[in-house]
Formats: C-alpha cells, structure tokens, sequence
C-alpha cells in the first residue's frame, strides 16, 4: 500500500487516503465504498481538484464504526438513518441512542441464542469423549 498523502495549508496538516488505500485499510472493496456514499451511508467525501476521492482519517474512524453495526446484523436502511440522523446535528442525539439501543438489544438476545447453542454443542461434543462413542443424534 502506498504512504497516504500528506495535505493542508499552513501549519495544519491531515492525511488523506485514496479509494484504494481505504479498501486496502478496512477490507472494503472499492465498490463498496462507493456504495456507501451513494447511499448515504458515507459523510461526504472530499475530492481533489481531479475528482478523486480523498478519504480522511474521520472517515476512516466511521468506516471503522460502520464496520461494527454491520457485526451487529444492523440493516443497512438502520445505518443509514443512523448516519442521517448524526448529519442532522445534535438535535437528534436522543433518536440516535434509541437505533443504538434497539441494536444493542437485538445484540444481547443473539449472545443469548449463541450461548445456548454453545452449550448444546459442548454436551454433543462431551458424549464423543465417553466409551460408548456418543449417541447418533
């Protein structure tokens, strides 16, 4: 992967990342970054004065998010009306923690399913330890 390049005026200086250092970054694939700011689901993304995008390092910290909600099984409609939401401004922070809260209940009832197929597993996989070689179910 290339260095990303350096940018800014005056002191200030920020790194900004093409399409294809970001994929290289997150695992996205370069469609899938377009997708998400045709969407909706990206802020906008910066462009230089050839049309090409020039992610930031803010955008690679909600790509970074993104990129948990979708581990959370959020729907995509979900994320983009969470990156809507958090555009709008302040004002909205109480809806905001609400989608986060409704996602984090689906969350916990998912943990809740998996532990309890871990343990079916662990009695299926305890019976092939004993002499009789388990049962057939």
């Amino acid at each position: 992967m290339s260095t990303p390049t350096a940018t800014g005026t005056g002191g200030a200086r920020a790194s900004h990342y093409t399409i294809s250092e970001v994929a290289a970054l997150t695992g996205l694939s370069a469609h899938t970054l377009r997708w998400y700011e045709r969407i909706g689901l990206m802020p906008h993304v910066d462009r230089s004065h050839t049309g090409q995008r020039r992610f930031s390092e803010r955008d690679l910290g909600w790509l970074g998010f993104v990129g948990k909600l979708r581990l959370t099984g959020m729907p995509v409609a979900d994320m983009v009306r969470y990156a809507e939401l958090v555009r709008e401004g302040d004002h909205t922070r109480n809806d905001r923690r609400e989608l986060l809260e409704a996602t984090r209940r689906d969350v916990l009832a998912r943990i809740t399913e998996l532990q309890d197929t871990l343990a079916v597993l662990d009695v299926k996989i305890g019976h092939y330890g004993t002499p009789c070689g388990g049962t057939p179910t």
